[in-house]
């Protein structure tokens, strides 16, 4: 931001790190500082159309990762700087400002109201183990740091979604074992109301690495399991009561029960699952760096509303939307476990509670962001 003439301060637009060099006056919504604070959004007025292309190394770069989703829209992305101008808004911002602004903007919802939100996936019994680097075949190296937690993408954004909205539900198989029970009761501290059919077979398990760049390396032991839909133990009549519900994994009976739910945001990791089913989608999410979470044009039918591609500190890909960067980190890195189902977790979360794209997006990086600077599963999770 720069000062203009009068001592009235220019819009300046940067995205992935570009500056389009065009600047407009920004008009106050009222003359006082008390009006300002209270409608910070409604400051922006001007708009500015932007052609982006792959120029800049770092442009080029996102194009690199995130393959044909990005080099399909990166011919042209026109935007209103109103909305572009949200991810370096929220920046200055904190949490709770950027809760009440998603009801203030537009009146979505009364503030005594509370979203109702849901996950639909599976736990995994995750054992930590932090080395300075990971091993190489044959080689042995040394932990100075182990834990164990429930973690897996169900546990984590449904842990994520109970810190934003003061609790969330959990629809997942667990193992009918100590394991399976010491999930259930980390999960229930976290604020969680775990719906789980207890299954004869151990709970899962996982193996993580985190290195000394705080990048985190999974073995999984066991099969997946996960919630079909078809469970009569669990209450799955309760989805067609919630805001919002995110779609980790499960069978396809499951994904057309989420969607009876407002919102449904689903991982792309089970695209699979999701084109048997059928059901339209609000927002897929998906890594762009990995080759399983990958979505192209014909995957799935209905097409999602929101397609949203991450790639790690070069930000992501939203279609509609094109780029948006990276949140910063809000403290040193930890670890990048969960970071991604933190991400779609909060993409949820915004988007359940009536944010627009741009705003949904933003926030969704600020979680994913801050799960990075956390231990484990649930060290980094924000609340509002």
């Amino acid at each position: 931001m720069v000062e203009g003439g009068e001592g009235r301060p220019l819009v300046r637009h940067r995205l992935l790190g570009r500056d389009p060099g065009r600047t407009a006056p920004a008009e106050q919504v009222e003359g006082d500082a008390r009006g300002d604070r209270e409608h910070p959004c409604a400051q922006v007025a001007a708009m500015l159309e932007l052609l982006v292309g792959p120029e800049r190394p770092q442009e080029r770069l996102l194009v690199g990762v995130l393959g044909i989703l990005a080099g399909q829209q990166a011919v042209q992305v026109a935007e209103h700087v109103g909305s572009l101008l949200q991810v370096e808004a929220l920046e200055r911002w904190n949490l709770h400002d950027v809760h009440h602004l998603s009801k203030r903007v537009a009146g979505r919802r009364c503030e005594t109201a509370f979203v109702k939100l849901a996950v639909v996936g599976h736990v995994e019994w995750v054992e930590f183990a932090r080395v300075e680097r990971v091993p190489t075949p044959g080689e042995i190296v040394h932990a100075t740091e182990t834990w164990a937690e429930a973690g897996g993408g169900g546990a984590v954004a449904a842990a994520q979604l109970a810190r934003l909205a003061g609790s969330a539900s959990l629809f997942t198989v667990l193992g009918d074992d100590a394991l399976g029970a010491r999930a259930r009761e980390q999960l229930e501290r976290q604020g969680v109301t775990v719906h789980a059919e207890a299954g004869p077979e151990h709970q899962r398990r996982a193996f993580t690495f985190v290195d000394g760049e705080g990048e985190r390396t999974i073995t999984v032991l066991g099969d997946k399991r996960a919630p079909q839909g078809t469970e009569s133990a669990l209450p799955w009549e309760e989805l067609a009561e919630c805001d919002g519900v995110y779609f980790v994994s499960g069978g396809e009976a499951a994904v057309g029960t989420s969607r009876r739910a407002r919102v449904l945001v689903a991982s792309a990791r089970e695209l699979p699952t999701l084109r048997r089913a059928g059901a339209p989608l609000d927002a897929l999410v998906g890594s762009g760096r990995d080759e399983g979470e990958r979505y192209g044009p014909g995957d799935l039918d209905p097409v999602p509303r929101l397609v949203v591609t991450t790639a790690g500190a070069l930000g992501g890909w939203a279609q509609p939307g094109g780029p948006y960067e990276a949140a910063g980190l809000p403290g040193p890195r930890s670890d990048a476990y969960g970071c991604g189902d933190a991400f779609a977790a909060g993409l949820t979360f915004a988007l359940a509670d009536g944010a627009g794209t741009a705003e949904a997006v933003a926030f969704a990086a600020r979680c994913g962001a801050a799960a990075l600077t956390g231990r484990g599963a649930y060290g980094g999770l924000i609340g509002l």
